[in-house]
């Protein structure tokens, strides 16, 4: 059984097994200390706790001096607050000196659901640290996958953002999996009929999708991009050289993360037919995970559609 219940437990985890062996972490919270699961870090270590209250900008602040002083502060609160609201503070205090604070942005995409309602469904995030120069990003798939990323962002001098999820997250990978930083996974390779590439939370959703286009006799490759920044640009290649063809599926505008991420690839190094599964650049409603990722296009048959649309592409 996993020792956490979610991304925002195994961050927690994470970052309390770190701290025991490395005096420098801290944790900045702007009122999300709940919100992270984040308590028992507190309670284990009140002094390298910093509550700043609702001010994520102030947060950004905070952890830009902690870090120029040679400490390595989390901020941690909900992805859309950190990259938004605290975007200035973010680039200009953080990215431009190239400080070394890590961020840990929760409830991202739209599988939130309707917990907590579209003002804290965040579909922007990746693509808004994407823009911004020297940021480090990443999306793992589940909560085992977060509690390795966490571990291995540490291991990296400069700034960070790690998106993580609200709970609802499906397991896909196994407790003991490593993660490798800055490296695209291969997971399944059933054949080369066309790549699909995935990353975060609906990981799981491509997995089934390559599952049934397999039992059809359509096979693909199928990789878990989950550093987005800087992109693993030789295995992306190298895969859609021996595909032709790609199709890539997030829960995030497809303007900005993982479908801009490697049509950059592609177009650079190798031009392939892409299909985007993912948010059409709309504001989406709320209601219960499953049916809102459905309801958006990113159902399995969506999946499994778009493959068979690009295959038909291809030269």
């Amino acid at each position: 059984m996993s020792k956490y219940k979610g991304t925002r437990e195994a961050f927690t985890q994470a970052l309390l097994e770190m701290a025991e062996s490395d005096d420098r972490l801290l944790l900045v919270s702007p009122d999300s200390l709940k919100a992270m699961r984040a308590t028992p870090f507190a309670d284990r270590f009140p002094e390298r706790y910093i509550e700043v209250g609702i001010a994520e900008q102030n947060a950004v602040a905070v952890a830009a001096g902690l870090a120029s002083s040679g400490l390595v502060p989390f901020v941690a609160t909900y992805a859309g607050f950190i990259t938004m609201r605290a975007c200035e503070q973010l680039r200009t205090f953080v990215a431009y000196p190239q400080l070394n604070v890590k961020f840990i942005g929760i409830n991202g995409g739209i599988f939130g659901g309707e917990r907590e309602g579209v003002t804290h469904q965040f579909f922007e995030d990746l693509g808004i640290v994407r823009s911004i120069p020297g940021i480090t990003v990443v999306a793992p798939a589940d909560e085992h996958q977060v509690f390795q990323a966490v571990k291995a962002i540490a291991t990296i001098d400069g700034p960070v953002y790690l998106r993580a999820g609200s709970g609802r997250e499906h397991v896909v990978y196994k407790e003991d999996a490593p993660f490798e930083l800055g490296k695209v996974r291969v997971l399944k390779e059933y054949g080369s009929d066309a790549a699909l590439f995935a990353s975060g939370f609906v990981l799981n959703r491509a997995v089934e999708a390559a599952e049934i286009l397999s039992s059809r006799g359509i096979k693909v490759t199928l990789a878990d991009v989950h550093t987005l920044k800087p992109i693993d640009s030789e295995t992306v290649t190298g895969i859609l050289e021996k595909c032709g063809a790609a199709v890539t599926v997030e829960d995030h505008n497809i303007i900005g993360g993982l479908a801009d991420a490697i049509a950059m690839v592609s177009t650079e190094n190798c031009p392939v037919p892409v299909e985007r599964v993912g948010l059409r650049d709309i504001f989406p409603g709320s209601g219960p995970a499953e049916e809102v990722l459905d309801y958006y296009g990113m159902s399995v048959n969506d999946i499994v559609n778009a493959v068979v649309k690009v295959m038909k592409k291809k030269k």
